[in-house]
């Protein structure tokens, strides 16, 4: 999986589609990022003790990483990501459209 938490994303699909956000978690056994302000989930909450009010609590759900795309920080582009090894045996990743190191 290509996609770490804190890359930028665009969804590409469903209710918020054209919207962007920071990747909170990754969750690579599952394929599942969880974004920031996308794909959320609300929940009514009772009441625990007399006098409390019930609330309605929203929090992002886990979105599959094929219906997110990378968002590169230098072109501001949705963009696929790749890999490039470097002299020093490291592993790094690239923009596919502008070669920038990511």
């Amino acid at each position: 999986m290509k996609i770490k938490k804190g890359d930028n994303v665009k969804m590409m699909g469903g209710k918020d589609r054209g919207k962007t956000g920071k990747v909170l978690r990754a969750l690579p056994r599952e394929e599942k990022v969880v974004v920031e302000g996308l794909n959320l989930l609300i929940r009514n909450r009772r009441p625990r003790r007399q006098g409390e009010k019930g609330q309605r609590i929203q929090f992002p759900r886990a979105v599959s990483v094929s219906s997110v795309l990378f968002v590169c920080t230098k072109c501001g582009r949705g963009a696929r990501l790749g890999y490039k090894i470097l002299d020093n045996q490291q592993k790094v990743r690239l923009c596919r459209k502008c070669k920038a190191e990511v």
